[in-house]
């Protein structure tokens, strides 16, 4: 009796042992990490996509271990770096838009992977994933137009996120009307209004940087609907 007790003891701690170990919503699991195959393809070259992961993924490393150890959190649009997107870009990469997608999604997974914070960030993040990878099928782009409820939802109230997407995309279809007359397609980061993301902001509305991540994604909506005629 004693052997089968001991038996069912030893079994019983490596069933929980298993569990524990395969467990799929442990930090690690929820990482991308530098395994490249694991972020969305939205599409050009095998260059282009290695160059921007590599290069995003080790400045958001940098920075996310740098605030690890001041113990504090940043946005990413707090970093130049982010903003910009272009570290180690170069014209025969190709498309540049393209280019600073990738930089900012391993940025992103780079910065929390050393500086890992709040499980709603997480799954801010992992949403933005798959909706990006949705909307850039084969490298096409969805015109969601005005219909705010197809836009990301990061928290705040509805008014913050009315406010800022109905800003940001009119400003981006403004933009991209002018330049598609003039044929020509810029880099949304080559625009003041996108780079501060703060037309129609007041502080009643809350916080400021949530709203500029919410004007952004406007504009660039705004900006591609308008640059097609939309």
């Amino acid at each position: 009796m004693k052997v089968t007790s001991k038996r069912g003891l030893t079994l019983a701690a490596l069933l929980l042992l298993a569990v524990v170990g395969l467990n799929p919503t442990t930090s690690a699991g929820q990482r991308r990490g530098r395994s490249w195959d694991s972020y969305p393809n939205l599409g050009g070259s095998f260059d282009l996509r290695q160059t921007a992961l590599n290069a995003g993924f080790n400045e958001g490393s940098k920075e996310g271990r740098k605030d690890r150890d001041k113990r504090t959190f940043h946005h990413y649009t707090d970093f130049k770096a982010y903003q910009k997107a272009d570290q180690d870009y170069s014209s025969r990469l190709g498309d540049r838009n393209l280019y600073e997608r990738y930089y900012r999604l391993a940025f992103e997974s780079g910065y929390d992977t050393e500086n890992p914070s709040s499980n709603s960030r997480d799954r801010d993040y992992n949403r933005d994933y798959d909706r990006n990878n949705n909307r850039d099928n084969n490298g096409g782009r969805e015109h969601w137009g005005r219909d705010w409820d197809r836009y990301g939802s990061y928290g705040g109230s509805t008014q913050l996120r009315q406010t800022a997407l109905n800003a940001g995309y009119n400003a981006g279809i403004k933009e991209g009307r002018n330049d598609g007359k003039k044929g020509r397609h810029r880099n949304y980061g080559d625009f003041g209004s996108y780079e501060k993301a703060t037309d129609d902001y007041s502080s009643k509305l809350g916080d400021k940087e949530l709203y500029r991540r919410y004007y952004r994604e406007g504009f660039e909506n705004g900006y591609e609907d308008g640059y097609r005629g939309y």
